[in-house]
C-alpha cells in the first residue's frame, strides 16, 4: 500500500488498517505492508508484478509515472478509479501493461486515518462488484488473477467489454457524485426527493446517451435499462415512473449515511473528480453533437461550489 498521506500510512502499519461494514465479515482489522510515497525504495533493485492504481482521476497521470519504472518485465498497471483512465495509464506505461477494473456500488468513505466505512451490503451473488477487463477484450490469465484477487473482498468477473462496463459506471457516477457534492446530502435523502430524484435520472440518461454512442450499448444503470432510462429522459413520463420506483425501491440496500465519493470531497475540502466525470460527458457530447443540458448544468454547479461562490444545498440545483 502506498499512499502519501503519512497519518493513514502510519496507522495501517501500526495498530492495522480498520474496516467497518454492514454485515459482519466486512468488519475486522488488519495490519498492511504500507509506505508514503517519499519511502519507495530504489526501482533498479524492486519491481512490482502488478500495480493498483486507485487514485482519484486528476492523480492519474503522477501515479502512472511514479510506478513506471517499479514495473517488472511482464508487470502491469490495473486502473481501479472512477471515470475511464485507461488511456492516459496506456500513454505512460503501454496499453499492453494495462487493464482496468470497475467496482460497482462499492461506496465506501474513508473516515480518518486508518478508517474505512462501506456503506451498502455485500453484493455477493446478487450484485457482480469488480469487473476486470483487459482492453482488448480477451479472456487472459492475468487478467482473471486480478478477478480471483477481489474476489476475496466481493463478487467479481472477467468482462470482455470493459469500456461498456466503464461507461455504465460512468453514467451511475453522472447520476450520484454531482448531485450528492452539489445538495450536501447523501444518496438516499436525494432519492426521497422527487425533483432530484428526476435530475438523477435525466443526468443518467445523458451520460447513457453518450455513452451509447461511445460504445454501441451499456449494462443498466443503477437497476435501470439503458433503454427505460433514454425514454425517462426524453419525457416519456411513463419511463420516468418506472425509473424512479427503482431508485426508491434500492434505498432499502444502501444506509442513510451514504454518500458519494464526489460529496465527501467537497465536505472535506479536496478537489472534485467533476472533470472526469460529467465533464468528460460534456466533452464528448459536444464532439458527437449531442445536447446534456443536465450535466453541463451540474459541472457550473460544482466548479461554482470548488469556487468557494456558492454553498452546498438543494437550492443549488433547483433551476436545473
Amino acid at each position: 500500500m502506498i499512499d502519501p498521506w503519512k497519518a493513514h500510512v502510519a496507522r495501517m502499519r501500526g495498530t492495522g488498517l480498520e474496516l467497518r461494514g454492514l454485515t459482519e465479515p466486512e468488519n475486522f482489522v488488519v495490519r498492511c505492508k504500507a509506505l508514503n510515497t517519499d519511502e519507495l525504495p530504489d526501482p533498479a533493485t524492486t519491481k512490482f508484478d502488478i500495480v493498483f492504481i486507485a487514485t482519484k482521476s486528476y492523480d492519474t497521470d503522477w501515479a502512472a509515472r511514479t510506478m513506471q519504472p517499479y514495473l517488472a518485465p511482464d508487470g502491469f498497471v490495473v486502473s481501479l478509479q472512477n471515470g475511464i483512465n485507461e488511456p492516459a495509464i496506456s500513454d505512460i506505461v503501454g496499453a499492453a501493461c494495462t487493464v482496468g477494473c470497475i467496482a460497482s456500488m462499492i461506496s465506501v468513505e474513508l473516515m480518518s486515518p486508518g478508517l474505512i466505512q462501506r456503506n451498502v451490503k455485500l453484493g455477493g451473488a446478487d450484485h457482480t462488484v469488480f469487473r476486470a477487463g483487459e482492453q482488448d477484450g480477451s479472456a487472459s490469465p492475468r487478467i482473471a488473477a486480478v478477478a480471483e484477487m477481489l474476489s476475496s473482498v466481493d463478487s467479481a468477473k472477467v468482462t470482455g467489454e470493459l469500456m461498456v462496463e466503464r461507461w455504465s459506471k460512468l453514467a451511475v457516477n453522472c447520476m450520484r457524485n454531482p448531485l450528492g457534492a452539489a445538495t450536501g446530502r447523501g444518496t438516499n435523502a436525494n432519492d426521497s426527493d422527487p425533483d432530484t430524484r428526476r435530475l438523477a435520472i435525466r443526468l443518467a440518461a445523458e451520460a447513457a446517451a453518450v455513452g451509447i454512442a461511445e460504445v454501441g450499448r451499456l449494462e443498466k444503470i443503477s437497476g435501470i435499462a439503458p433503454e427505460q432510462l433514454l425514454a425517462a429522459g426524453k419525457g416519456d413520463a411513463q419511463a420516468m415512473q418506472a425509473a424512479e420506483q427503482i431508485l426508491v425501491e434500492a434505498m432499502a440496500r444502501r444506509s442513510d449515511n451514504q454518500r458519494p465519493s464526489m460529496a465527501q470531497d467537497v465536505a472535506k475540502g479536496r478537489p472534485t473528480e467533476i472533470d472526469y466525470i460529467n465533464g468528460l460527458v460534456v466533452e464528448r457530447a459536444r464532439k458527437r453533437g449531442i445536447q446534456v443540458p443536465a450535466n453541463d448544468g451540474i459541472v457550473r454547479v460544482i466548479k461554482m461550489i470548488e469556487a468557494g461562490a456558492v454553498d452546498p444545498c438543494p437550492a443549488a440545483v433547483a433551476g436545473l
